[in-house]
Order: structure tokens, then sequence, then C-alpha cells
């Protein structure tokens, strides 16, 4: 496994970073043993750093995570805006993961300048715990090339997690290169890169290899890279990938085999656009949400690109 730090936080992290997400409540449910299997695999291949979020349910499989691996290096992300809300989020991932620090807390899904703004009073706070030594770095999540220009004129803010994918899938204001544009400045400037979606939220899989190797030859400006895996198999493939062996092609035909599906997230406003989208007729705006017909869906990905909020995924 290849090694990296993390912008300049003397934070040593693997380039391939387990994002659990996608093994939580909102997608394949694993329970906390079942994570743990997952992690200890990784683990073997020399994975050091894990990603959740208050959100996503995984708190009691990342304190698996961490029993496993003591000196495991643990990202998460909150929404809270405020003192009392960042203090409870805080407090609610130390006592989730059964740690008395946290190597990484970010204000997740920030969308600009002026959303970094209105976070202000959670932002100081959590410097305040960094330098108190309960965060060992700070920054924030996006999916806006608008917030990444933000985030360069806030040099405290030592890592940056943005989406970024070789199609721009789920990137809400412009195109990859742009938002790559962003990406290789703040790396210049200091600032710590994890990416994150480099398969689309699963709408790159049937083209793998190349959406890999697009976001595994941009070494020069990210640190390290968030990918969802629910199965050895998937961890197996990952973790060859990331440590610079090419997978046998045993590996690579039983992922090839795993029947997907389309993933329509709690949080979908219903605006419509995705049915619009969908030339198979797969999608209906039911009880004001998003809803599929898994047997006419041919998982091409047009709604998912034409999804303002990015709700739809590949699992």
């Amino acid at each position: 496994m290849i090694y990296h730090e993390l912008g300049r936080t003397g934070i040593n992290v693997s380039k391939l970073c387990f994002g659990s997400l996608t093994m939580g409540p909102f997608q394949r449910n694993l329970t906390p043993a079942q994570g743990a299997a997952l992690f200890e695999c990784a683990f073997s291949h020399g994975v050091n750093f894990v990603d959740t979020a208050e959100i996503y349910g995984t708190y009691p499989h990342l304190r698996e995570a961490v029993r496993l691996k003591p000196d495991l290096v643990v990202c998460s992300k909150s929404y809270a805006y405020d003192r009392a809300g960042a203090e409870a989020s805080l407090r609610k991932a130390l006592e989730g993961i059964g740690r008395d620090y946290i190597d990484v807390f970010l204000m997740h899904e920030q969308e600009s300048i002026h959303t970094i703004r209105g976070h202000r009073e959670a932002l100081e706070y959590y410097i305040e715990m960094r330098n108190k030594g309960y965060i060992r770095a700070v920054g924030l999540s996006t999916h806006y090339i608008a917030c990444m220009d933000g985030a360069l004129r806030h040099p405290e803010l030592q890592v940056l997690f943005p989406l970024i994918n070789k199609r721009g899938f789920g990137i809400a204001d412009g195109t990859a290169d742009e938002m790559l544009a962003k990406i290789r400045a703040a790396h210049a400037h200091g600032q710590g890169i994890i990416a994150m979606k480099p398969l689309g939220g699963g709408h790159l899989i049937a083209e793998r290899e190349a959406a890999l190797d697009y976001i595994l030859n941009l070494d020069d400006c990210i640190d390290t890279i968030a990918i969802g895996m629910q199965s050895v198999n998937e961890v197996e493939y990952n973790c060859r990938r990331f440590s610079g062996e090419k997978p046998d092609e045993k590996l690579s035909a039983e992922l090839a085999k795993v029947r997907r599906t389309l993933l329509i997230q709690e949080w979908c406003e219903g605006c419509g656009t995705c049915v619009a989208a969908c030339h198979n007729h797969a999608l209906r705006i039911e009880n004001g949400r998003a809803v599929v017909d898994q047997s006419k869906c041919a998982l091409c990905g047009y709604c998912a690109r034409a999804c303002p909020q990015f709700t739809i995924k590949v699992i």
C-alpha cells in the first residue's frame, strides 16, 4: 500500500480510504460484525484510513474497526452549524467509535464560501477542540466547485474532501476539469485532499478500470481516495489496484457478475428531473420522491447525471 501525508497535518494515510457509507443502513445495511470482517481484510492489505459521518449510522462499525486497529485514522463529518450542535456531534462521534480523539472532523457537504461562513461557529468550536487535542485536523466535504474556491480563502481548513471522477458525476456546479483545477490549487496551498466518488456513486462501475486509472493518475494533487466497499472481493480488488498490482482475472470476473441495482436515497426531493432523463421509463414520482422500477432500469446513469442532489446511486 502507498501512503501520503494528508496535506500538512502530519497524518499519514493509505492511498485507499475505506468509505463506510455503503455498509451502513442507507445502503447494504451490514451488521457491525459483518463490517468488521471487511475492515479486517482491508487492514491486512495496509489500509489505515476509514471515512464515516454522523448521518451514515456506521459509528458501531467504526467502533469494531478501532478495536481491530487501535491506531486507525478516522475521518467523520457533521452538518452542525452552531457551537451546541458541533459539540453534540463531536461527542457522539467520540462515544460512538470509542475514542477520546478523532483524527479528521469535517463540516459535511458545504456549498460555497457563504455556507462556510454560515457554519463559522461550528468551525471555531472544532478548531478549539483541535487545539485541545480532541481533533487532529479540521476541514470540509463538498460536491461544489464554488466551495473549493471558497476553501482556498480559509487556510484554517486543513483537509478538503471534494467529489471528483472522470465524468464529473455528482459535481453540482461544473465539470471535472473545473473541480480538478481547484483541487490542484488547494493542494498546492498545503490543504490535504481526500477524493470522493471516484466511481461516480457506482455509475462508473462498468468502466471501473478507466475510472480508477483517472483518479490514481492524480497522485500529484490527491492524497487519498475514499471508495465504498461492501464485499471481500471489492476490498481485495481495490487494495491490489491501489498497491500498483493488477487484480487477477478471476477476481475481476467475479466482480463483473455482481448484480447491481439503482438506489434512491431518502433525501430525494422529488423534483422529477430524473424521470424526464430516463429513456426507459423506469422512474416515477410517488409520495414526493422518485421511485425506480428495477425491471425497466438499464443502469445507464442518465438519471444520476441529471439529479441536482446526487441522490441516485448504483449498489
